[in-house]
């Protein structure tokens, strides 16, 4: 026979009950209002709502907290609380969290934050094509000079077959190359391309936080590695084809490389110039959009990659590449100099570094 006097087990689940009941007696359709809007917010954001329901939101939601506090004193039925606790967390993230999904987010990114925090970087990237176009007016003379310094400037890995031994012929048959198939080009050499190009963009940028010297270092290294391949094609009377060949991917590439390195100027001027903030303060503010920069050339990289592992050989004839790599000069152009450019008086179109 089961007890059913005071303390015994039905008694106390009877009073559990009715303590539960009596507790969710006013309060339910406040949570039930609370949770449906919480699921249109989710499913389409804040604008799923109208006016009064936004207004009605955090109260709603404060009130759904304190029947949680309640709950808890009292010591309901652990479904109630794991229910109010689940209410509570998902409208907390309706009233505070971010007004924008991920798709928005990006798209926010590519069509205002990005082009805007490149435009604000202006002058740090005239210094980065300075210091490239010195590097590569020097490898240039260098090599010019004396081929022996060809392999001085030009790794083994990247020269390949390429070097003072070269012929015409050589030279010519590496920059017509036949197009080698899908997998070799845009799954083996495009990966590997888009993983050391990043690693050099990300690098130009760190090393801005050394006041900048080592960045413009690297930079002009680069135009000395370039300058060097520019002279050896230009002894053998095909620089016409190689800045073909090159330029079909070297724009975007190279524009990504100028942009990391410009970042990584603006975060070394932040320090070294911190003007009447706190330098950390000032870094924390203007590194933010520099990052961005850094993360929008990153897929400029795998771009460049896709277009150097496959599509150069693609397009196999010197004004057909021209013509491509004039495409993509006006295409980024145009991208980053009128994107997103505010028009209203007082607005500028850069973050101001």
């Amino acid at each position: 026979m089961s007890q059913t006097g005071p303390g015994g087990k039905n008694n106390g689940g009877k009073a559990l009950l009715l303590r539960s009941a009596e507790f969710r007696k006013g309060r339910e359709a406040g949570w039930r209002e609370l949770d449906d809007m919480v699921g249109r917010v989710e499913a389409r954001g804040v604008a799923a709502l109208s006016a009064a329901e936004v207004s009605r939101l955090p109260l709603l939601y404060r009130a759904a907290v304190s029947s949680l506090a309640v709950a808890r004193n009292i010591v309901l039925d652990r479904n109630l609380l794991l229910y109010l606790e689940n209410l509570s967390l998902r409208a907390y993230l309706a009233v505070y969290g971010p007004r924008s999904g991920l798709l928005e987010r990006l798209g926010g990114f590519f069509r205002q934050d990005w082009p805007g925090s490149v435009r604000g970087l202006r002058r740090h990237l005239a210094v980065a094509a300075l210091a490239m176009l010195a590097g590569l007016a020097a490898g240039w003379l260098l090599v010019a000079s004396d081929m022996s310094y060809f392999h001085m400037l030009v790794p083994e890995g990247l020269a390949g077959s390429r070097g003072p031994g070269s012929s015409a012929e050589d030279l010519r048959g590496a920059l017509f190359a036949p197009w080698p198939g899908v997998i070799d080009t845009f799954v083996v050499f495009a990966n590997s391309l888009f993983r050391h190009n990043a690693m050099v963009g990300i690098l130009c940028f760190g090393l801005g936080f050394a006041l900048g010297v080592p960045t413009l270092v690297l930079l002009i290294y680069n135009g000395m590695t370039l300058g060097a391949f520019l002279a050896l094609h230009a002894s053998r009377g095909l620089n016409v084809d190689f800045i073909a060949w090159l330029s079909i991917h070297g724009v975007t590439e190279l524009l990504a490389v100028l942009l990391c390195a410009a970042a990584g100027l603006a975060v070394a001027e932040k320090i070294l110039f911190p003007g009447e903030l706190p330098r950390l303060e000032n870094l924390a503010r203007h590194g933010r959009p520099a990052a961005g920069v850094v993360a929008g050339a990153v897929l400029m990289f795998f771009f460049a990659g896709l277009l150097e592992g496959g599509f150069r050989q693609l397009i196999n004839n010197t004004p057909g590449r021209y013509a491509f790599a004039l495409l993509t000069a006006a295409g980024w152009f145009w991208y980053f100099s009128r994107v997103g450019k505010r028009t209203a008086p007082g607005k500028g179109g850069g973050h101001g570094y």
